[in-house]
């Protein structure tokens, strides 16, 4: 059984992927994927360096011959031709490797997550280089915008304005919110946190019928609510999402889905401290 998790900058996602572990789950990282693809020798390096030249490749100090993801995004953030170039030099290849891992645990009944950041692209629309029809949920990381701001410039140093910046090129809480079957609140300590996953694992092992239920869910009260304003939609029409026509915004959550960000552990890296 899959599912989705996603959350926004300083929502503590990647805190919350490493207790789902703890509990038994299977992750597949996007993030972690995407930068091992772009490793030297890799195809994906190669294809870039092939397409971008030596000017994309660090030519001092200890990571002299690894990719450099800033002059990437610099060529790709303003031109649309050039990021439809590096999606389509990087999209198939997740979506290859992502199949691998999968077929590897084929036939088990493990329940694997896909720990996908920018999941919700600007709009409010799922990101259209994943497959997730066939998953049982989606889970949200949700924080209070303020509070993510204050742990993002505490645990990584970053300046107020930048972090905003980038929640600003970023799907809303709302946004988010709107499409999760399960929202996982993350405005306390590390312990509150710890007890919230513990509740949505419950809940994901009744999804895949692992406590012996059925696997039925009615999906109302998942986020501490009574209603269903959680339930994701089924059918998302996802226009615009391949970078031939977006804004400033869409194709910053491009550029952060090709894993040249420069974040790594996807921007989640001790919030909860």
């Amino acid at each position: 059984m899959e599912f989705g998790l996603t959350g926004g900058i300083g929502s503590g996602k990647s805190s919350v992927s490493d207790l789902l572990r703890g509990h038994g789950a299977k992750i597949i990282d996007a993030d972690a994927i995407v930068r091992s693809l772009q490793r030297p020798g890799e195809l994906v390096f190669d294809a870039m360096v092939e397409r971008w030249g030596s000017t994309i490749v660090q030519s001092e100090g200890a990571e002299a011959g690894m990719l450099d993801r800033a002059a990437v995004a610099g060529i790709v953030f303003s031109d649309d031709t050039e990021l439809q170039a590096l999606n389509a030099i990087v999209h198939p290849a997740v979506a290859d490797e992502t199949q691998r891992l999968l077929d590897e645990l084929a036939g088990s009944d493990e329940i694997v997550v896909h720990d996908i950041p920018l999941l919700v692209v600007p709009g409010g629309e799922l990101l259209t280089s994943r497959d997730h029809t066939e998953w049982a949920g989606i889970i949200v990381v949700d924080t209070p915008v303020d509070l993510a701001i204050d742990r993002v410039v505490e645990a990584r140093g970053m300046d107020r304005d930048a972090v905003v910046a980038r929640m600003e090129a970023q799907a809303t809480r709302e946004e988010r919110r709107a499409v999760a079957d399960f929202v996982i609140d993350n405005s306390g300590t590390l312990e509150d946190l710890g007890e919230r996953v513990a509740e949505c694992w419950q809940w994901m092992q009744e999804q895949s019928g692992l406590d012996g239920s059925s696997g039925a869910d009615e999906n109302a009260g998942l986020d501490g609510s009574s209603g269903t304003e959680g339930t994701k939609s089924a059918h998302i029409e996802n226009a615009g999402l391949d970078g031939s026509s977006g804004t400033e915004g869409s194709r910053s959550a491009h550029v952060e889905n090709a894993g040249l960000d420069g974040s790594s552990g996807v921007e989640n890296s001790g919030e909860n401290t």
